[in-house]
């Protein structure tokens, strides 16, 4: 299959032998035990694992000195109080050392029960990594604006999907249609409401591999993932298409060989005016045959309880969410330094009925005479092989991804009887990402890799009275990609770095009518036939140190998405891709999380040529078009503080101005900025620790988010404002590493809200929102055993 071709021609350098660990002059300072290991492994070209997670956060001095990667492994385990194990060529686990035996006839006096001192103030520590660069740069080598967020943190609270990411991040917003059925935006690049046959604006990603190519967001529950990466603005040199906003990249914790452990976690949560819900989830980490063969797999099973009432149906709280899913992830050590990891991926999301209101009337209430709600089913297969060649890097990723999802529309006229939109949308992904990179260790550091895409979507329509739906007009996309890319970093001066890349891509487009008439196919079979478009995405990055914690950076990037052909009355039509170009200046001081405070920011300007976006049609259907060209100014700040011991405030903000130039469609005359991105929006938050005697900790987190007002869409029909909402929560967790319990609070103020101004595109005489979930309290647990 096409997908697969660069893997015979890579076969030579799979099969070549790892570099072994060396001598090196170490002069790593304390801090997180994960931290200094990650820093002695890289130095020594070792590989060093902590068998107990729970140990990871736990303090130890620096290593310094020159020696071999055992002296320096031995030197960590004592330091750490643990026992190092070797168990391969250059590769150790630390493990607990068992405790000593006390001496015969003398009794063990008991530990005080005593608060003890709060924990001590955060290092700057070791550089964090930011994988999503495709070659391991440091944060502060990354001319980009970033934001990492850390797994433990988006499970606190019950374990969430996409929504968790938005509440974290001012930079990321997303329209509300429904779990499985949303859009999601970055930096005020966003194109409609709908989800149509046009690419997403954000890519989507679990580790290399993208989640989708022009379908919503899966909203996989974000559970075991050991952190969400976010790079904001476009990335078209090393992600292609797709990425005009940006990415986000799920990174899952990947097994941990030689351990074998369980995490169970759950809860209950009731909802003001509204029907109770549950969740449970569960990860297993079980070694299948000693250290080279690790299963880990994690299950997720949830129940959103409704809210919303439908009294023209007679019922109450409809919008009942069932979620149900499950990953599992292989590892197989194939030799020291080289890995294969089988991934496996699924989630089925089913909504009873929809989530939105009538504007004008009685609270939580919508008057559709229909039952509406959604089906999104996703699964994912992944292959990949990672490993060393020498003091290069490589990493070879292919899957197979499927994705379907049906949605129930109210379709009535007023006055008229009831009518249902009925759309399934069915895409088939088969793709591979293939690189070979030297990390930037000194002056100079690169990337280079291929990327392959086959993808096909089917959106098939139907439109009538409930069990009577006659078919409609649809449509099927095809897109094959092939793609070469590269970029380097070099250090022209001591605090001044360059960085250059470029992407080329070939893209082959066919598809055509679905339950059209044959003549009328025919007719247009110069519509549907096959086509081709050569993208080339040039990069180019001027990153300064500033000081000891400064950095400032002058970034270009751009990024495209190809065309296709969109339903058009009784036939399609083809749409054009469109262009965006972007120019940044940003910069920081500290790290995330670390010191006594951490800033980042930017503004960037981007020119976005052709824009494809969805409107309403005369027909009052969705349809897709070029809408013209815009220009979108964005500025985004983040960042935290420390206030005391144990505590600390973060931030973030982000401010948005687009414009779109005089459309190129006659109906859209009054469109004047890009849809469902506010121009302010902005977080802020608290977190505080509190450590006890005995390993028992409180901890709190804060947050408050507000979103400003925005459009709905493109068009007339798709004017009406949306957002102007503050959104906040509270979780607390009081217990040990291995056991605890939780209290979360969401929607403080009980407030209503309009997240997103749309629950059917048809023009059925009522203004809609979509409000917030009312007031949610969750009881919760956790057990590590």
């Amino acid at each position: 299959m096409k997908p697969f071709a660069p893997l015979a021609a890579i076969a030579s350098l799979v099969l070549a032998a790892p570099a072994s660990a060396r001598d090196a002059d170490l002069a790593v300072p304390a801090g997180p035990l994960s931290e200094v290991a990650i820093a002695v492994a890289r130095a020594t070209d070792s590989s060093i694992v902590i068998a107990d997670r729970s140990l990871a956060r736990k303090r130890v001095p620096g290593i310094n000195g020159r020696m071999d990667a055992a002296a320096a492994v031995q030197k960590l385990a004592r330091a750490s109080g643990l026992r190092a194990i070797r168990v391969g060529p250059g590769a150790w686990r630390l493990v607990s050392a068992p405790p000593p035996s006390p001496t015969r006839g003398t009794p063990r006096a008991p530990a005080p029960a005593r608060v003890v001192a709060a924990p001590p103030p955060e290092t700057q520590g070791q550089p964090i990594t930011v994988t999503a660069s495709k070659r391991d740069l440091a944060l502060t080598d990354l001319a980009a604006q970033a934001t990492l967020i850390d797994g433990a943190a988006l499970e606190r609270g019950g374990v969430g999907g996409t929504e968790r990411i938005t509440q974290r991040s001012a930079a990321v917003s997303s329209t509300y249609l429904g779990s499985g059925r949303n859009k999601l935006f970055i930096r005020g690049i966003a194109d409609s409401s709908f989800t149509g046959p046009t690419q997403a604006t954000v890519g989507q990603y679990l580790g290399d591999l993208r989640l989708s190519y022009n379908a919503p967001d899966p909203d996989l529950r974000l559970s075991d993932m050991e952190r969400v990466e976010i790079l904001e603005g476009p990335q078209g040199t090393l992600y292609g298409a797709g990425s005009l906003g940006g990415i986000i990249r799920l990174v899952p914790r990947a097994p941990e060989p030689g351990e074998a452990s369980l995490t169970i976690s759950g809860g209950a949560s009731a909802i003001t005016d509204g029907e109770p819900g549950g969740d449970l989830h569960a990860t297993l980490n079980l070694p299948l045959a000693g250290e080279t063969a690790t299963l880990r797999a994690n299950l997720d099973a949830a129940t959103l309880g409704g809210y919303i009432d439908k009294p023209l149906l007679g019922a109450r709280d409809v919008n009942r969410t069932r979620i149900l899913s499950g990953r599992a992830a292989l590892r197989l050590a194939l030799g020291p330094d080289w890995t294969a990891d089988v991934i496996v991926v699924g989630q089925d999301t089913e909504a009873e009925d929809s989530q939105y209101a009538d504007r004008r009337g009685a609270r939580l209430v919508n008057s559709a005479r229909v039952v509406e709600g959604s089906r999104a089913e996703y699964g994912q297969a992944q292959l990949v092989v990672t490993g060393r060649l020498g003091a290069l890097r490589f990493k070879t990723s292919t899957g197979i991804s499927g994705q379907d999802l049906s949605e129930r529309y109210d379709a009535t006229a007023p006055g008229e009887a009831p009518q249902l939109f009925v759309q399934r949308n069915e895409t088939r992904m088969i793709a591979n990402e293939t690189r070979l990179w030297q990390p930037l260790t000194g002056d100079f550091g690169w990337v280079l890799g291929t990327s392959l895409v086959d993808n096909r979507t089917t959106l098939t329509r139907a439109l009538g009275p409930e069990g009577a739906q006659l078919a409609s007009t649809g449509v099927r996309n095809t897109v094959f990609e092939i793609t070469g890319y590269g970029e380097a970093s070099y250090r022209i001066a001591p605090a001044l770095t360059l960085s250059a890349g470029l992407r080329v891509t070939n893209v082959e487009l066919g598809g055509a009518g679905e339950d059209v008439v044959r003549s009328v196919a025919l007719a247009g079979a110069a519509i549907t036939a096959e086509r081709r478009e050569t993208a080339i995405l040039p990069s180019v990055a001027l990153l300064a140190d500033i000081g000891t914690s400064g950095r400032a950076y002058l970034r270009y990037q751009e990024g495209f998405r190809p065309g296709g052909l969109a339903v058009a009355g009784d036939f399609v039509r083809q749409f054009r891709s469109d262009h965006a170009r972007t120019v940044e200046l940003g910069g920081g001081w500290g790290l995330p999380g670390r010191g006594d405070f951490d800033i980042g920011w930017s503004i960037s300007y981007t020119r976005w040529r052709d824009i494809q976006a969805d409107f309403i049609d005369d027909a009052g259907l969705p349809t897709t078009a070029n809408i013209g060209d815009g220009t979108i100014w964005a500025a985004s700040l983040s960042g935290s503080v420390r206030i005391l011991e144990g505590l600390r405030g973060e931030f973030g903000a982000t401010i948005n101005d687009s414009d779109v130039d005089e459309p190129a469609v006659a109906a859209l005359d009054r469109v004047s900025r890009i849809p469902n991105i506010a121009r302010f929006s902005g977080r802020a938050g608290l977190a505080w620790r509190r450590e006890f005697a005995g390993g028992t900790r409180l901890e709190l987190d804060a947050w408050a988010a507000y979103v400003g007002k925005s459009r709905l869409g493109i068009g007339p029909e798709l004017g009406d404002l949306q957002g102007d909402y503050l959104d906040s929560g509270i979780v607390m967790r009081f217990g040990r590493d291995k056991a605890g319990l939780s209290l979360a609070l969401t929607n403080l103020a009980g407030a209503e809200g309009n997240r997103f101004a749309l629950g059917t595109p048809f023009a059925t005489g009522r203004e809609q929102i979509t409000p917030l979930q009312p007031r949610t309290i969750r009881i919760g647990f956790d057990s590590r055993f």
